[in-house]
């Protein structure tokens, strides 16, 4: 596996795979696409697209974000998560991918020019991905590309000005073909503005008694807490586009090929009609960070999953194993499933709870989980995303009060337990991550307790039962094959905590 670079721009390059086979590198970006800001409508900028005829197509560009209140110098301004929404004519699409294209994948990079006073600067907005999108008959395709964006730190007072440059897609078809040589190449586009345009995105005040307004142009959400960004450091004079932290080092990646065969059982099946394509793929090797919060209901505690504080460490994928896929023109419409598998090794948890609302406890958990499975597609227009593998708990070093209790060393859930997490808008792909969450229900515990003390009744009462609620944040997916293709992988938020981190 050999995932390339299409796109170029920023820290890191805006990057479409290619594999071994066109089913493997669509599993790179089949998926969902996830929300940038809310509360606003943005406006529609005019571009020019470079067309393989030689003559130009044009598009039209949507850029939302949350700017926040007002900046001081010398301190980082955050852009919010930025939507880049590009509608492209499908006549114009058509030649750019193959024949009877049903959905097309993309991503996109937007070069920023940010000013203030006399200075300015260029931040790449990359790595920013679009769903799965199914093609329709007739009008234009909408491909909405998500993702955090560089900080931006300016040496004195005025306002700072956000404005739109140049364009670049790379472009897929996502119903892979069979029976090919390697797979195919991502279709770079480059598109320039269309001259005469106001392209000012928004405008941060940066005033000295730190009294302003935001203004956002033409017409972004309203301002939010500052986001993670991710991109290049470049200085021009007075103005600083940089991220807000550097990659954490990783290890081997992956640290192991997870093993077996995924199961797709909860992810949504076809529709009646023609029976899907079934094949099988070797799969790309890598690794990614996902943190989580699990809550217990009845003690209405939370506990970190991987946490960040503590040197998380990393999963390992082996993306795209399998592919089904149904074209939109056969009976029962499109069908497009792609799945991976996954090894979750998760460090130990320890957490601090109430038990019966007034004592305290604390206790380290040990997770012991099975194959991952994550599936990700779409059925007709509609697009998902599923996690799901099953699991089971230990509970040790147990302290109640500060004083210890002696569990023994098989203190655990009866069963393993299944957790099924959902993405929908918010998870984009195995390869670029997000969040999912869902709720499971946690079996009665057996073998607590030492010298004939039986504590399954304690810890069955105090943790047991339905309706626990989990959230996961993944990171994007490092392809150690490849080391253009997001690596090293990024950090994510603890889910609830904000906005990615680079």
């Amino acid at each position: 596996m050999n995932p390339r670079t299409a796109v170029k721009g920023g820290r890191r390059p805006v990057r479409l795979a290619s594999a071994a086979a066109a089913a493997l590198v669509a599993g790179l970006l089949a998926g969902n696409g996830s929300a940038a800001g809310e509360g606003g409508t943005p406006g529609t900028l005019a571009y020019d697209c470079g067309l393989p005829s030689g003559g130009p197509g044009r598009a039209t560009v949507e850029v939302a974000m949350n700017l926040p209140a007002s900046a001081e110098a010398g301190k980082p301004v955050q852009p919010g998560p930025v939507k880049v929404t590009v509608g492209l004519a499908r006549a114009d699409l058509a030649p750019l991918l193959p024949k009877d294209t049903d959905a097309v994948l993309s991503t996109a990079s937007l070069a920023v020019k940010v000013s203030q006073n006399d200075q300015s600067a260029t931040a790449m907005w990359s790595d920013l991905a679009a769903p799965s999108t199914p093609v329709p008959a007739e009008g234009d395709v909408r491909l909405v590309h998500a993702g955090a964006v560089p900080t931006v730190t300016v040496g004195g007072t005025g306002d700072v000005t956000l404005a739109a440059g140049e364009l670049r897609l790379g472009l897929l078809t996502a119903t892979p073909g069979t029976g090919q040589e390697g797979a195919p190449k991502p279709v770079p586009l480059v598109c320039e503005p269309v001259a005469g345009q106001n392209l000012r995105l928004g405008t941060v005040p940066v005033p000295g008694d730190g009294s302003a307004e935001p203004s956002t142009t033409p017409g972004g959400p309203a301002p939010s807490t500052p986001a993670g960004g991710k991109g290049r450091k470049e200085r021009g004079g007075g103005v600083t586009v940089q991220p807000r932290s550097d990659p954490a080092p990783v290890g081997k990646c992956p640290t192991v090929i997870p093993k077996g065969k995924a199961d797709p059982s909860d992810a949504p099946v076809a529709p009646p009609g023609a029976t899907p394509g079934e094949f099988d793929l070797p799969g790309s090797p890598g690794c990614a960070y996902a943190l989580g919060v699990a809550n217990v209901r009845k003690l209405n505690g939370a506990m970190i999953i991987n946490d960040p504080r503590h040197k998380p460490v990393t999963i390992s994928v082996l993306a795209v194993t399998h592919s089904s896929v149904r074209s939109s023109v056969q009976p029962g419409g499109l069908y497009l499933r792609l799945d991976s598998l996954a090894d979750l090794r998760l460090p130990d948890a320890e957490s601090t709870f109430l038990t019966f609302g007034f004592q305290p406890v604390t206790a380290k958990v040990r997770f012991e989980t099975g194959p991952v499975t994550i599936s990700t597609g779409n059925v007709g227009t509609s697009v998902f995303s599923v996690i799901s593998f099953k699991q089971s708990l230990r509970l040790y070093d147990v302290k109640v009060n500060g004083t210890p209790l002696d569990v023994g060393t098989s203190c655990r859930t009866a069963t393993p337990y299944k957790v099924v997490l959902n993405g929908g808008a918010k998870y984009t792909n195995v390869f670029y991550g997000g969040t999912l969450d869902g709720t499971i229900d946690i079996p009665k515990f057996s073998g607590c307790g030492t010298n004939g003390e039986d504590l399954d009744p304690l810890f069955t009462a105090a943790l047991s039962g339905p309706g626990n609620s989990i959230e996961m944040n993944q990171g994007t997916t490092c392809i150690p094959d490849s080391p253009d293709n997001l690596c090293p992988p990024n950090i994510p938020e603890l889910p609830g905590s904000g906005a990615a981190k680079p």
